[in-house]
């Protein structure tokens, strides 16, 4: 009796946590469907669902920082990278966003620390590294170190 209960009390459990599972991924889903196709009002409200109940997704909090960019929201876009960031400190196109509006900052010291994080853990956004070296030297024709 004791056995069959706990049975369906697992059953019960695993199938719950199977339709939440389902629910995020539908969210973040739903939210890619739209920022394809440039809503990124819909978009933004599907991923801040999905981290409702994930809140370390980190693709959501991306995408986030994306269509604030899009909405030219620098300090939303900013917030949204540095999650990111907290949940993997290797994310190279975060990293590469956040250098660029570091660099946008004249925070040349913090975009010259980024681009070395940046440099180190690249792997998809490599292609990046030259062109964001020369924004940087464009804006800050010393030395970084020396400016403040």
């Amino acid at each position: 009796m004791k056995k069959n209960l706990l049975i369906n009390v697992f059953f019960v459990l695993f199938f719950i946590n199977s339709n939440v599972l389902s629910k995020e991924s539908s969210y973040f889903m739903e939210g890619m469907k739209h920022f394809k196709n440039k809503e990124f009002d819909k978009s933004k409200i599907f991923f801040e669902r999905d981290l409702v109940f994930n809140p370390k997704s980190e693709k959501s909090y991306l995408y986030l920082a994306k269509i604030f960019n899009k909405k030219d929201n620098t300090e939303e876009e900013e917030v949204n990278l540095k999650n990111v960031l907290l949940i993997n400190p290797k994310n190279d196109e975060a990293i590469y966003m956040l250098a660029l509006i570091k660099i946008d900052q004249s925070d040349y010291v913090e975009a010259e620390d980024l681009m070395n994080k940046f440099t180190l853990v690249c792997k998809s956004f490599c292609s990046k590294k030259k062109e964001i070296e020369l924004k940087f030297k464009k804006l800050n024709p010393g030395n970084a170190k020396n400016k403040n």
